[in-house]
């Protein structure tokens, strides 16, 4: 969406039989776009983003491909949606690190047969979710595809290094927490699978679900909370629980034990599980895209981690296990005391 991204590709022709040009779609996606944050010196029609910088810089890359982490033939998200979702992603990374969001950059990838009004959406739906976390869409680019491709990188800031929070700081004796409830998205998810209606009512279990695998909420102000009271890890839950507590483990050294019975599982996941015959417990864990955080914080700073958040309003913590010498990695516990073999979402190539 820069003057840059108009010379170095080719013209899209897309949507209706007339098609749409790329630079004509690129002055309708900056009409689009929220004047510049007070950061941004220059910003979409320009060459490159021109940013006033903090000391220290986070910056996260996310990309969301039709086909593989949605649907958009089947109705599984509409374009406004697959915007917000595919800025959702980049900005929970931020999120694990305890970062103030800062700038986002959008490159789309669209198809033949994408409108222009489909375009719009989707800047519309990315928009949707800057405004509310205080990011600025600040450039990017417009490309055929063959398949929607959104890609986003999101940056954020800090004034010391030492305010971010990476996995690598987990210690033995730690208790782990997750904010919010799991399990949603993936239920969500396994209810399009089997055909149920992508658009029941939003107060059903059903719609509830739906709506937490389609919008999520990256945890931005929480991160930051708990890495002002001193949080030694923390991870967004992408993957999966059983995926990403693993990543902490691994890279701080040590053993996460999470007994699964005290996960926080979402109540629409309770009701719509057991008719279809899956166990709630193992979308908690094994689902992924919650966009939740995992956190591990010491003993003596648990009381400090629930007030930060309760500050927020909205956003509970649940204690779901403890950091113990190990191998590394993360021990699921099941109902019978016994450990669980389960793994979160992985790309896998032939």
């Amino acid at each position: 969406m820069s003057a840059a991204s108009s010379r170095r590709t080719t013209s899209i022709a897309l949507g209706s039989s007339t098609g749409i040009a790329e630079l004509s779609l690129i002055e309708a996606i900056a009409a689009e776009l929220d004047a510049p944050g007070p950061r941004v010196l220059r910003g979409a029609g320009d060459d490159a983003a021109v940013v006033l910088a903090r000391p220290t810089c986070a910056v996260s890359v996310d990309a969301t491909v039709d086909g593989v982490h949605f649907r958009l033939r089947d109705g599984w998200m509409d374009p406004w949606q697959v915007g917000w979702h595919a800025l959702a992603g980049a900005l929970s990374d931020l999120a694990a690190m305890g970062a103030c969001a800062g700038e986002a950059y959008l490159v789309l990838g669209l198809p033949n047969g994408f409108t222009e009004t489909q375009a719009l959406e989707l800047v519309r739906g990315a928009q949707a979710l800057a405004r509310q976390t205080a990011t600025t869409i600040a450039g990017g680019d417009v490309i055929s595809a063959p398949a929607l491709t959104v890609c986003v990188t999101a940056v954020g800031w800090s004034e010391s290094p030492e305010e971010l929070i990476g996995r690598d700081g987990a210690c033995v004796g730690d208790v782990i927490g997750v904010t919010g409830q799991l399990g949603a998205s993936a239920a969500g998810r396994a209810l399009l699978e089997s055909g149920t209606p992508a658009n029941p009512d939003p107060g059903t279990p059903a719609g509830q679900c739906l709506a937490q695998m389609r919008t999520p909420t990256p945890r931005l102000a929480a991160g930051q909370a708990l890495a002002g009271v001193g949080a030694h890890a923390m991870i967004d839950l992408s993957d999966g629980l059983a995926t990403d507590a693993a990543h902490v483990g691994r890279a701080s050294g040590v053993s996460l034990r999470v007994p699964m019975d005290r996960l926080p599982v979402h109540p629409g996941v309770l009701q719509i599980a057991g008719p279809m015959g899956l166990d709630p417990l193992e979308l908690a864990c094994a689902g992924g895209e919650d966009y939740e955080l995992c956190v591990c914080v010491a003993p003596g700073d648990r009381a400090a981690a629930e007030r930060a958040l309760a500050d927020l309003g909205d956003v509970p913590i649940t204690w779901i296990g403890d950091i113990v010498a190990g191998d590394p990695g993360v021990t699921l516990i099941d109902q019978h005391g016994l450990p669980a073999t389960l793994t979160g979402y992985e790309h896998r190539w032939a």
